[in-house]
């Protein structure tokens, strides 16, 4: 099991097969190899195959739009936000453990820290160890801004979560973090 398996509790021969009804029931042909490896889930009787996918998509564009107008008010874009979350203080970290970590590729988190150097809310160093490995760490403005954007995504947790009831929202966090474990292994197998 991978870590992410093992936090949720879930077994291999568990995986959702959510997306691959998903592709199916559109008759999306193209894209079934990417589904290959997932198990299909058999409706049960009376029990209509469930479709999350334009849930998830409305639900992925709604907050992607929230957060970036959010985070235009501290200078800083969707995606940047999340980089500023994983590292820590007076502990560096490299270029490709920022890149695993976040599911992008090394080149999409080069991009995003050349606009954090440019506002110098983070710094590029040599691995004391290797000094050709590129080092990540975050400066004073940095932790000011990894604050901000802490207080934001507090601020929208606390809205969403008076709005739904408490003894849903483990189920639903639970079905969200097995989603994304999901979706996330899957996308580092087509890369």
């Amino acid at each position: 099991m991978s870590t992410g398996q093992e936090r949720l509790g879930l077994r291999d021969d568990l995986q959702p097969a959510v997306l691959f009804l998903a592709v199916r029931n559109r008759g999306d042909v193209s894209m079934n190899h990417l589904w290959q490896s997932t198990p299909e889930r058999a409706a049960g009787p009376g029990e209509d195959a469930v479709s999350i996918v334009p849930s998830l998509l409305c639900i992925s564009k709604t907050t992607r739009a929230f957060n970036a107008l959010t985070l235009a008010e501290i200078g800083l874009h969707p995606g940047q936000d999340r980089l500023l979350d994983r590292l820590e203080v007076d502990k560096p970290i490299s270029v490709s453990a920022v890149a695993d970590e976040l599911g992008v590729r090394p080149s999409t988190v080069s991009k995003m820290l050349d606009r954090l150097v440019d506002k110098q809310l983070i710094e590029r160093c040599a691995n004391s160890s290797d000094a050709r490995q590129t080092m990540v760490r975050l400066l004073p403005e940095g932790v000011k801004a990894q604050k901000a954007v802490r207080n934001i995504w507090r601020r929208m947790e606390e809205y969403l979560t008076t709005t739904i009831p408490s003894d849903e929202l483990e189920a639903i966090s639970v079905a969200l973090q097995r989603t994304d474990t999901v979706l996330t292994t899957r996308l580092r197998r087509l890369r």
